[in-house]
């Protein structure tokens, strides 16, 4: 990934936090009939630090399964906040019109390499610890052992549970951080008057990024 210095995040923490607040990536991998990728929900456990390991699971008839046997080197795709920036925005087109449109973004591209695993035990506590974790904010939330047990031991026996030990994270917060504090005021104005999920997320890591850092 491009990372200028001035957009690239390094901390493990940030990087921790956004993977497990984003929950879901795209697995990467090349294969001898070329680039292949599964889209799926995964699980961050910080061992063996400090990058940790990314367990998700395949359904036991994706293709992508049997190639990571041969080829279990990956790249993990999380995708975060991201807002067209309108030069509209920035006080510098009133005083000189010398500007452009840009697209703010946050990125994490995470490297290891793959294990499979066709435990049943290792199944039921990864897809027990995927559910609670998404369903923790809710009022009821739903687990694993409300259904029944004979159910989910024939929906993992569907799966193949993947586990991959990280040894790279490469990070890319681009908001604004290259910008006059003024062209970034004005970013946080434009997003927060539209005012949807989207925009107030990304006014929100504006505002929050440091553009002396790095």
């Amino acid at each position: 990934m491009y990372l200028p210095r001035h957009f690239h995040e390094e901390r493990i923490e940030v990087l921790h936090e956004a993977m497990r607040n984003l929950g879901a990536a795209t697995v990467v991998s090349v294969g001898p009939e070329g680039l292949m990728g599964t889209h799926v929900p995964l699980a961050l456990h910080p061992h063996p630090a400090p990058l940790g390991t990314l367990c998700c699971h395949f359904a036991r008839g994706n293709p992508h399964a049997s190639l990571l046997q041969s080829a279990p080197e990956v790249m993990v795709i999380y995708q975060g906040p991201q807002r067209y920036i309108t030069p509209a925005w920035y006080p510098t087109k009133q005083e000189t019109g010398k500007v452009v449109p840009t697209w703010n973004y946050v990125a994490i591209h995470a490297y290891g390499s793959a294990t499979l695993s066709h435990d049943p035990g290792w199944l039921l506590r990864h897809v027990s610890e995927l559910t609670d974790w998404h369903e923790r904010d809710a009022a009821q939330p739903w687990k694993v052992s409300d259904a029944p047990a004979d159910y989910i031991a024939a929906m993992c026996k569907a799966i193949v549970g993947v586990e991959i030990k990280l040894s790279r994270i490469e990070g890319k917060w681009k908001v604004s951080q290259n910008r006059t504090q003024a062209e970034r005021k004005g970013v946080i104005a434009g997003l927060g008057e539209i005012g949807d999920p989207a925009s107030r997320a990304m006014a929100d890591l504006v505002a929050q990024a440091d553009p002396e850092r790095g």
